[in-house]
């Protein structure tokens, strides 16, 4: 599409004009700056002398959570998702909670977790109740589910600030959920296999909603079935567009994760193996240990933590 094409459209009032957002690039500025501050100056400070403060992943993951929080919530992906297309608003929260929450998680080392909520106390007494494999799975997938609630999504979609609510309450319950699986407390991390069975529920969730919007005959937000259509596509289509997001992106994603642990603990039981060494999952989990958790982590031959209860 042309600049003048592009143009034309926006002044057509088919893709919205330009609106500057600027909760979202203060909010997304304040946690950019937050981390320079924590790696620069904190972190000298806890960080034993000579030990790296984060490493190239952690900042690399940092500023990729950071990047694509922000495009999510600017414009066009945010107007767009908000005022034309459905489809285009499950994408959105696609990326806002199964790609966001990880990479700030991966972002943090484990000095940093154990300085903010500590390792005693009602802070770190919540965060171990929440970061339960059970409690964050449900707690993540009952907003979810709710979130597609007709009346919903239509009061998302047409009050600004509720909609920005909805967005920092999807984020919260998504880091939440992510934390058996790459979470920076390692006693709080699922084993290999675990983080496998739990991304497999994760990925069957999104099945429910999107076949119900991908097999219905009627638009079901009728603040998505408007007039102005973007690039021709119908308000059913965008639904059934929605439907197809969830049930083969999302679930196709989270396969992604699930086939590239499977390939990292087979690799890790054949190198145990070569080495003549029996280990536990946990051992294989924290082989090497790490502040990258599950996702990015190494196996020990001596755990540091124990499994987390159900």
């Amino acid at each position: 599409m042309s600049i003048h094409t592009t143009a034309a459209a926006v002044f057509a009032g088919v893709i919205p004009a330009f609106t500057l957002h600027l909760e979202v690039w203060v909010l997304s500025l304040a946690i950019g700056l937050s981390g320079v501050y924590i790696a620069r100056v904190i972190g000298p400070k806890v960080v034993p002398v000579g030990a790296p403060v984060v490493s190239r992943r952690q900042v690399l993951s940092f500023w990729s959570a950071v990047a694509l929080m922000t495009l999510m919530a600017i414009w066009p992906m945010h107007d767009i998702a908000e005022q034309r297309l459905y489809s285009a608003h499950m994408f959105q929260h696609l990326v806002l909670t199964l790609v966001v929450p990880p990479l700030f998680w991966l972002s943090c080392p484990q000095w940093l977790a154990q300085l903010l909520v500590g390792t005693d106390g009602w802070l770190w007494r919540t965060v171990r109740w929440v970061g339960r494999p059970v409690a964050a799975w449900g707690i993540f997938n009952a907003f979810n589910l709710f979130s597609h609630w007709a009346p919903f999504v239509n009061a998302a979609v047409t009050n600004g600030p509720f909609h920005f609510s909805v967005h920092v309450i999807f984020v919260l319950t998504a880091l939440i959920m992510w934390i058996p699986v790459c979470g920076p407390w390692p006693e709080l991390r699922l084993s290999l296999p675990g983080q496998m069975v739990y991304l497999f529920l994760q990925s069957v969730v999104p099945t429910l909603p999107a076949a119900w919007l991908a097999n219905s005959e009627t638009v079901v937000y009728s603040s998505y079935d408007q007039p102005i259509r973007l690039w021709g596509i119908s308000a059913l289509d965008d639904q059934i567009a929605s439907g197809l997001v969830m049930k083969l992106v999302e679930v196709a994603y989270l396969w992604g994760i699930i086939i590239t642990l499977f390939f990292r603990w087979a690799s890790r039981h054949q190198e145990a193996d070569r080495h003549g060494l029996d280990l536990t999952e946990r051992q294989i989990l924290e082989w090497e240990g790490g502040d990258g958790g599950g996702l990015s982590a190494s196996p020990v031959a001596r755990p540091t933590t124990q499994r987390p209860d159900l």
